[in-house]
């Protein structure tokens, strides 16, 4: 039986404790306005995520007949594309990427996320904590001003605060310090021998003895509170992120990776791309987020939930750089002049930025594989070929867009609509 190949799906939300509370949450507010069904607002609760997908975890569900997402797509595998379904397995039903919102009021854990290989050791071992055997390399793409540590910081930098930031120092053995201050200064600075000094160093901030910690990071919220003289490299930002951290996470280790990891600030449209094995922590904001169909996390800090430090340490690549290689650069999708592609160097998965003004009209031309829309701002309608009357899609609302399907959007009133996408090519 054939279907069609645009139709509304249901996402699900997920409540953790670091997403915004009620409907300051931009998950909350897109889940009353497209009435999920069965969704109730709770004012005093923490939304953190909407999901968009097949993961097993919590998958959507077929508007029309509420058949979980990839039952249907296993049905009717041309909606997921023979290209697509040969090149990523996805003959079951399940996509390459898994789409979500984020509204974060709490920093998440400091984390990383495992590579295929390492993956499927973690599954097989300890399936009860990793529980799928993919990677999860992600992007995430600003709605809202977002602040996120990602990335170890240029060597010099980090040299800086060792050299400086006694707090800091006083937690890493002198040996281990004097080592990195030596490889710092190369003019290599991601070689072999600076990556097992910045290895080195990470380990023992994240083993330190915890009374040490306690009593260094008190000395240095209370340095900072009291307006102290501020040292070299110890900007604004960091004083106030510091303090931030402390006032959710009291004597957490992860409060000192503020010195060894990028610090960055995104406004609405900008995105960064974080390749596995690359730590990171988002801090606040709301964002959407797309990644490869995963949700297995390795985390060591700024979390009550379990700390894997050994697989965390081991799994880093260790790469370090400015902000900037994390950066992904929006472009043009297909010439367009109000759709925006953001494209990082992952198969899995694309985003496309789609914004209407008033009145006007938007064709995309067919995609080589299944992709998951939702509309972020204002309403309209989506259009494919047989179809002219459409859909109409409204805030908050999500569908899903079959392999080889041109779609134009039309909006009397303006339209925003985020899309990922992924092709076999």
């Amino acid at each position: 039986m054939s279907t069609p190949p645009v139709f509304k799906i249901i996402p699900t939300t997920q409540k953790y404790d670091w997403g915004k509370i009620g409907n300051s949450s931009k998950v909350a507010q897109f889940a009353s306005a497209s009435k999920i069904p069965g969704f109730t607002l709770e004012e005093s609760a923490p939304y953190a995520e909407l999901w968009m997908g097949t993961h097993p975890k919590s998958p959507s569900h077929v508007l029309e007949s509420n058949v979980i997402l990839s039952e249907h797509l296993a049905a009717h595998p041309e909606l997921i594309g023979k290209h697509v379904a040969g090149r990523f397995d996805a003959s079951n039903g399940n996509l390459p990427f898994l789409f979500k919102v984020l509204a974060i009021e709490k920093a998440l854990s400091i984390q990383t996320h495992p590579d295929k290989q390492t993956a499927e050791v973690l599954f097989a071992q300890q399936p009860d904590i990793y529980k799928d055997d993919n990677h999860k390399p992600e992007m995430a793409l600003a709605l809202t001003p977002f602040a996120a540590l990602c990335g170890f910081l240029p060597l010099p930098k980090i040299a800086t605060y060792l050299r400086t930031t006694r707090e800091l120092a006083a937690l890493i053995p002198p040996s281990i310090t004097t080592e990195f201050l030596v490889n710092a200064s190369s003019t290599t600075p991601t070689g072999p021998v600076e990556k097992v000094a910045l290895k080195n160093l990470f380990a023992a901030l994240m083993t330190a003895d915890e009374a040490a910690v306690k009593t260094q990071l008190d000395l240095l919220v209370a340095r900072y509170k009291a307006g102290g003289t501020q040292v070299e490299g110890e900007s604004q930002d960091i004083v106030e992120l510091v303090i931030r951290l402390d006032s959710q996470f009291p004597g957490d280790i992860g409060i000192f990776c503020a010195f060894l990891l990028n610090y960055v600030h995104l406004k609405p449209g900008e995105a960064i791309f974080l390749g596995a094995g690359e730590p990171h922590a988002y801090i606040s904001g709301d964002i959407m987020e797309c990644m490869a169909n995963s949700d297995n996390v390795i985390r060591a800090g700024l979390t009550p939930k379990l700390r894997d430090i050994p697989n965390l340490v081991s799994g880093l690549t260790y790469e370090a750089a400015e902000p900037s290689k994390h950066v992904v650069d929006p472009a043009p999708f297909r010439a367009s002049a109000t759709s925006t592609l953001y494209d990082p160097p992952i198969p899995e998965f694309s985003v496309v930025q789609v914004v209407l003004g008033a009145g006007s009209t938007e064709t995309h031309p067919t995609v080589a594989g299944p992709s998951i829309a939702i509309v972020t701002d204002g309403a309209g309608s989506v259009k494919w070929t047989g179809a002219p009357n459409g859909l109409e899609i409204g805030q908050g609302e999500v569908f899903f867009i079959g392999a080889d399907t041109e779609i134009s959007f039309s909006s009397p009133s303006g339209l925003t609509v985020y899309r990922a996408f992924v092709e076999a090519n």
